[in-house]
């Protein structure tokens, strides 16, 4: 039995078209491996907007919603965290379709390997303008406020807001900066080697990266679905990092 990992969906863009159409391939793919996954983890950005209110939900994304309760009830552990585009997770997820919710990085030992799986923002040195903005977005009043907004105003404000930033990054998430400015490398090689992690696991930074740490281990990042339809399998004995084929 297999672990799998994927992240940075960001179901919703660039348009309804696109959306579907990436949706349709990630469930194609989950329905592939759910004869021999033992446990999928979905490392955060699954939307690229998600925010629950206590009656409501942004619309859509049923295929991929109806496929996570299939492998659930079929016995499949599925493990979503929250990135930074779908942070505001507040128990849908887990009580309509019975996945392990993550808000924050976790540790886990797989055949005596030891794991730590994150989306990955806000870790590492430096990025001070988006760590405040991620303490303003994650404060309970702030969300509170937030909630107080119709969801066809505060869903249409953060969708601009989201396509702004993208915007704003344009292509930078397809060229390694080098060691120094990679906040994820500098996160891993500062971690404490006496917890002996062996694989780190995250998203977040949207390029395929799977390199070395220290002598015992490995830094992976699973790129995304936009671009490249990468994920990583872990079946007991070795971490791959695999490319799903575009039909």
């Amino acid at each position: 039995m297999n672990y799998y990992f994927l992240s940075d969906f960001h179901l919703g863009v660039p348009n309804l078209v696109k959306s579907q159409e990436r949706e349709k391939r990630i469930v194609a793919f989950l329905d592939e491996i759910k004869s021999d996954a033992k446990a999928v983890f979905l490392v955060g950005d699954l939307f690229d907007f998600w925010f629950e209110y206590k009656y409501t939900i942004p619309k859509g994304y049923v295929r991929l919603l109806g496929k996570l309760a299939e492998m659930v009830d079929a016995g499949i552990e599925v493990h979503v965290f929250t990135g930074n585009h779908d942070m505001w997770m507040f128990g849908y997820l887990e009580s309509e379709i019975g996945v392990k919710l993550h808000k924050k990085p976790i540790f886990l030992t797989l055949n005596n390997k030891n794991f730590m799986i994150g989306h990955g923002d806000g870790l590492g040195p430096g990025d001070h303008g988006y760590k405040l903005i991620k303490k303003v977005f994650s404060n309970p009043v702030c969300q509170w406020l937030f909630a107080r907004l119709h969801p066809n105003f505060s869903f249409g404000l953060a969708n601009y807001w989201s396509k702004r930033s993208r915007l704003a990054n344009g292509d930078s998430d397809e060229v390694y900066t080098g060691d120094e400015n990679e906040y994820l490398v500098q996160f891993t090689r500062n971690f404490p080697q006496d917890k002996n992690i062996h694989y780190f696991i995250f998203g977040h930074r949207h390029l395929p990266l799977n390199m070395p740490v220290h002598n015992n281990s490995r830094y992976i990042n699973l790129g995304d679905w936009i671009r490249y339809q990468s994920y990583a399998k872990w079946d007991g004995t070795q971490l791959t990092l695999l490319y799903h084929p575009k039909s």
